[in-house]
């Protein structure tokens, strides 16, 4: 009996039917083809991930196979890991041809891709990866790189066409566990909406309206849930391309009634593709410090600290409604991200690495050419960019004067006066009785004194870059990460 000829579509952050080039080269080629996604038991596992993750993964699909249905499609889960996944499918197949968008993934990704050009090669496969977004694969440095990117924004997003199959079913020994398949169907009323139909309601309510707003709050942490854009989740998972973003802003009518806000948002789609493409040059991020010279500061790392700050219970306000927001919706902006993690590593003097997953896990955003460079950059391991310390209670009192956000998710503090929202460890024992909170009973004394900790942080963190080794590898990131190369003159700290 002939082996059916097939290509082979294969999803990984590109969870959508629009402006997606591995799609249409498998219409363009005109063979019979198949599209599947693979729940990797392997990087489920892996401690970067959570449910919240997977299951706007699922609901992606379930709207992709939707609108596939007229076409006779659908997008075909797997449980289970590439190899033996892509073993099984050239063994039931003449497998022709694999398309799929490039992946900047964690090195566990890296690895598998690896392998599986190496089982493709072996088997005459075609294996084409389209690029993602901005996101050029080996590169070493960054010349032309800005010019590139904006050319590549500048084109039209690609229009994609389907045509109906008259492939049957696919049955195939790789079923999503039962109840893996029940605990993905559930989606939690919190989080964030998936799938390309949500991506483009949020675009189009940001530049028709919410977009007006978006300097104004962008750094405020109740107001910057409705002006943002909130299409960080949507391009994380391939709903939306940043090319598809930039383009609808770029040239819709409004662009010019608020060309502020609005070129601020499309010099932050760019700075998204500036993160990921360090990562993709260098990868090591996730594990080790970037700057090798950070690997001997030494931190004192105390667990009681590290799990008041995971739990939302430092006794600091603001960072405490964050960490409890993030956990029940997924998402919180910027720069309320950025102290959390100036908190962890320098209030708190933790390694960042012990934080760096809790926070992953949590975002339902989470891109890891993002998250491990940002993370890196607030934690001040690179010894390129200016090391923020971030104190909690001026930002509190800055970005949430009236302490709205921090008594919606910190409910043992509404009764407290604005005088002391911010810092209610200030108040007397009368006061706190009228305000119904017991400090140390009800809600937690401050964790540390914010003062001393960061005059401590700044003391070590600044010494510390006097180290030989820092110095090196400042040179080298340098020279690796930016456009501008060091003259022999020295130059000013450098913000990547």
């Amino acid at each position: 009996m002939t082996t059916p000829e097939i290509n082979i579509i294969w999803l990984k952050r590109d969870l959508r039917l629009q402006n997606h080039a591995a799609l249409h080269a498998a219409e363009e080629n005109g063979s019979p083809y198949r599209i599947i996604y693979l729940f990797e038991p392997s990087l489920v596992s892996q401690p970067d991930t959570s449910l919240r993750h997977q299951q706007f993964i699922f609901k992606s699909i379930e709207e992709m196979n939707r609108d596939l249905l007229p076409y006779n499609r659908q997008v075909d889960l797997f449980y289970g890991d590439a190899q033996p996944v892509f073993e099984w499918l050239l063994n039931a197949y003449h497998v022709k041809n694999v398309f799929s968008h490039q992946e900047s993934g964690i090195q566990l990704t890296w690895n598998r891709d690896k392998q599986v050009k190496t089982l493709f090669d072996r088997n005459s496969v075609s294996w084409t990866e389209f690029q993602r977004d901005g996101i050029v694969r080996g590169i070493t440095h960054r010349k032309g790189w800005d010019k590139q990117w904006f050319a590549t924004m500048s084109q039209p997003p690609m229009r994609n066409e389907y045509s109906s199959t008259d492939l049957p079913k696919l049955d195939h020994p790789f079923p999503l566990p039962h109840r893996m398949k029940r605990d993905l169907s559930t989606y939690p009323a919190e989080l964030q909406t998936p799938g390309e139909k949500a991506a483009h309601h949020a675009l189009k309510s940001f530049a028709e309206k919410r977009g007006f707003n978006y300097s104004k709050g962008i750094s405020k942490p109740q107001q910057s849930r409705g002006s943002c854009s909130r299409l960080s989740t949507h391009l994380a998972w391939g709903n939306l391309s940043i090319q598809q973003a930039y383009h609808y802003i770029k040239h819709h009518p409004n662009y010019a009634k608020n060309k502020r806000s609005f070129s601020a948002f499309l010099m932050r789609l760019k700075w998204h593709c500036h993160f990921i493409q360090k990562f993709e040059v260098e990868c090591s991020y996730e594990t080790q410090c970037v700057n090798r010279g950070y690997e001997s500061l030494e931190r004192t790392n105390d667990p009681n600290l590290l799990k008041a700050w995971k739990a939302g219970q430092t006794g600091l306000p603001l960072v405490d409604a964050l960490m409890r927001c993030l956990a029940e919706t997924g998402w919180i902006n910027f720069r309320m991200r950025a102290m959390l993690v100036s908190v962890l590593c320098h209030h708190f003097d933790q390694d960042w690495r012990n934080g760096v997953h809790h926070l992953a896990q949590l975002f339902l955003d989470y891109e890891p050419g993002i998250h491990y460079t940002q993370f890196q950059m607030q934690a001040g391991t690179t010894g390129t960019n200016t090391v923020r310390i971030y104190n909690p209670v001026k930002q509190s009192i800055e970005h949430d004067p009236d302490g709205q956000f921090i008594k919606q998710w910190v409910p043992e503090l509404r009764g407290v006066p604005v005088e002391y929202i911010h810092e209610p460890w200030k108040m007397d024992l009368d006061t706190q009785s009228l305000c119904r909170v017991i400090l140390g009973q009800d809600y937690p004394t401050p964790s540390v004194d914010v003062l001393e900790a960061a005059r401590s942080a700044r003391q070590r963190i600044w010494g510390h870059r006097k180290d030989s080794l820092v110095q090196t590898e400042r040179q080298r990131i340098l020279k690796t990460h930016t456009r501008n190369r060091l003259s022999s003159r020295k130059r000013p700290t450098s913000q990547g």
